[in-house]
């Protein structure tokens, strides 16, 4: 008995010096305009040179992920990109901007008295202050001259994948695929990206904090508007179906073959 607590233990501490080894790979950035600032974290690829040109991934956070500390961000999907195979196998610059604690990547209403919470998003109505930085940050990191214009990817998990999807709608021309987990939107506004835009949806069908029939209702409507989105549920996720996605095997490989 105490010798596989012992054990446990030594494994949740590799582990955790692990997880703390992959982020050190992300680089702490400011962005700045004007009297505004995104924080957000940056991680290259190895050897990376200013003469090559590489695909560049944008990763948006969730809800409980907000803040200032330029850390929390990187709790779910960092080391999806930062692990030993990803590095070698998919080289890429990885953006996690984080949204203020007091921010949200979506234009939405939400009420959180209900569980599900209820949702009704506003695309008609300016982006948020969050969501206008990402986009500025998004057309500086594209404009340099070491990103791949064909291969720029956005994805992102609740708040992050309501934050995908507004996204696409507002720069549908930039991206080559996103993926979007338990996240929602408008699903009228995805005419402007059904077609041009790549989708792999995922959710959990027992999520009790954001509606699957969000993700449903958007592929459906996505569908409606000649699109053909992957999508995957699952069966005996609640809120956290990031942790199956992540685990899918074909996750990047898909991603990264994707070109516009």
């Amino acid at each position: 008995m105490k010798i596989k607590k012992i054990g446990g233990f030594i494994v949740l501490l590799l582990v955790s010096f692990q997880a703390l080894a992959q982020n050190e790979n992300y680089q702490k950035e400011m962005f700045i305009k004007g009297a505004d600032t995104l924080k957000y974290r940056v991680m290259y690829p190895k050897n990376f040179s200013d003469t090559d040109q590489y695909p560049v991934v944008f990763f948006l956070h969730g809800a409980g992920e907000r803040g200032n500390d330029n850390e929390s961000q990187l709790a779910h999907g960092s080391s999806l990109f930062a692990n030993a195979e990803s590095l070698e196998n998919f080289p890429a610059i990885v953006v996690f901007p984080q949204c203020p604690t007091e921010d949200y990547w979506s234009n939405a209403k939400i009420k959180r008295q209900t569980r599900p919470i209820s949702l009704k998003f506003k695309y008609n109505r300016a982006p948020t202050k969050a969501m206008n930085m990402v986009m500025q940050l998004v057309d500086e990191m594209v404009g340099k001259p070491f990103a791949k214009e064909n291969q720029v990817y956005v994805m992102g998990l609740s708040m992050g994948g309501m934050g995908t999807y507004e996204l696409l709608y507002r720069k549908p021309e930039t991206f080559a695929a996103a993926i979007a987990i338990c996240g929602g939107g408008d699903e009228k506004k995805s005419k402007d990206f059904a077609r041009k835009v790549p989708l792999w949806i995922f959710h959990g069908a027992k999520d009790d904090v954001v509606d699957p029939q969000l993700s449903l209702k958007m592929a459906s409507a996505i569908m409606e508007y000649g699109g053909q989105p992957n999508v995957t549920l699952f069966s005996d996720a609640n809120h956290n179906s990031w942790d199956p996605a992540f685990a899918e095997p074909a996750l990047l490989p898909w991603l990264f073959t994707q070109k516009k």
